[in-house]
């Protein structure tokens, strides 16, 4: 038994009807960012969001502008590996007026703020990300990064339907060659495009109340190839679609089958097991090395986050029908949990 391939989107689409419930013409998923995330009407149930996560040799650096639709919500958080020296920095602004989502995948989006100022500016197939904060766990930093866009490369553009008024549109852009640095204090870091590369998530959609999710991903050098991983698990489960694919050089296989993420939720550092349902093409095992918690416990949003940095290893397999053999592949995965 496996699953039915998903509809393969080739045209521009809008994701909204006019009364701003799902388009089904754009039920499916698309190799181009050609999904136009028309949302309107929904009082307080939209979300918004462009995470972005680089990989670099010595950390990870990510930066997210997000907007709840009664909050916007701004996150800086970097990972040093080796000396595990980790902080995380958070701003929200109730209502978030001045800050604009765009509807489509590749554009500019700002947060300017006393504490914290993230641009990413996208122009001629780069993203220019430049983030400034004064005081970031005491030291200041400061962060200038160009992300490339490859013109031939696929990325995984897919409409998840619960129904027509709940659905999301999410964006992920794999294997990105990024340059520049990142500095906090009088400690610099340096990423070269040869082994530096950035994954976004993009995020547009109308939620349930209550949602729980897994995400795992990857985007890494391995012997001269880059290689981007995308897996999602339990909020697409019963859908028809799914948010899996592997990326090889910037070419994109979809997976149409449902993964199963298998952890030990009373202890998340203990080996992942990520499993296509149906066959072996996905078989995974994902060994973390730090645990990033993120908890919110407001009135009117509650989420809980558990991203895990670690080490994938196993095999995928390719549209050619060859399996990809996944090495100590350095990604994360997370169980995410959300009442907004």
């Amino acid at each position: 038994m496996s699953q039915h391939a998903e509809k393969e989107i080739v045209e521009s689409t809008l994701l909204c009807d006019k009364k701003g419930n799902l388009n089904p013409a754009a039920i499916g998923f698309a190799r181009k960012p050609i999904i136009n995330s028309n949302l309107k009407g929904h009082f307080m149930r939209k979300k918004k969001w462009n995470y972005w996560c680089v990989f670099g040799d010595e950390i990870m650096f990510s930066a997210t502008i997000s907007h709840l639709d009664y909050a916007a919500v701004c996150f800086v958080y970097f990972l040093d590996y080796e000396t595990q020296r980790y902080f995380e920095k958070t701003i929200t602004i109730p209502l978030g007026n001045k800050v604009k989502m765009p509807t489509n995948v590749l554009e500019t989006v700002n947060f300017i703020h006393e504490d914290m100022k993230i641009q990413l500016l996208y122009a001629q197939n780069e993203t220019q990300m430049t983030v400034t904060i004064p005081d970031f766990d005491g030291d200041l930093l400061h962060a200038d990064l160009t992300i490339k866009h490859p013109v031939n490369d696929d990325s995984l553009n897919v409409v998840i339907p619960w129904n027509r008024q709940i659905f999301q549109f999410t964006g992920k852009h794999h294997s990105l060659p990024t340059n520049g640095y990142v500095k906090i204090g009088e400690k610099r870091y340096n990423f070269q495009e040869e082994e530096c590369y950035a994954v976004l998530d993009y995020g547009r959609g109308i939620w349930p109340r209550e949602a729980t999710w897994n995400w795992a991903m990857a985007s890494q050098k391995w012997r001269d190839h880059r290689i981007g991983l995308n897996l999602g698990g339990q909020w697409t489960d019963g859908t028809g679609m799914t948010e899996n694919a592997i990326f090889l050089d910037g070419k994109m296989t979809k997976i149409h089958e449902d993964v199963i993420f298998e952890y030990n939720t009373k202890d998340f550092m203990q080996p992942w097991h990520i499993n296509s349902k149906f066959t072996d093409d996905v078989q995974l095992t994902f060994t973390p090395f730090f645990e990033r918690i993120a908890t919110t416990n407001a009135k009117v949003i509650k989420s809980e986050v558990h991203q895990m940095v670690g080490y994938f290893n196993g095999h995928v397999r390719l549209d050619s029908g060859c399996y990809l053999p996944i090495q100590q592949l350095l990604g994360t995965a997370e169980e995410h949990l959300a009442k907004w």
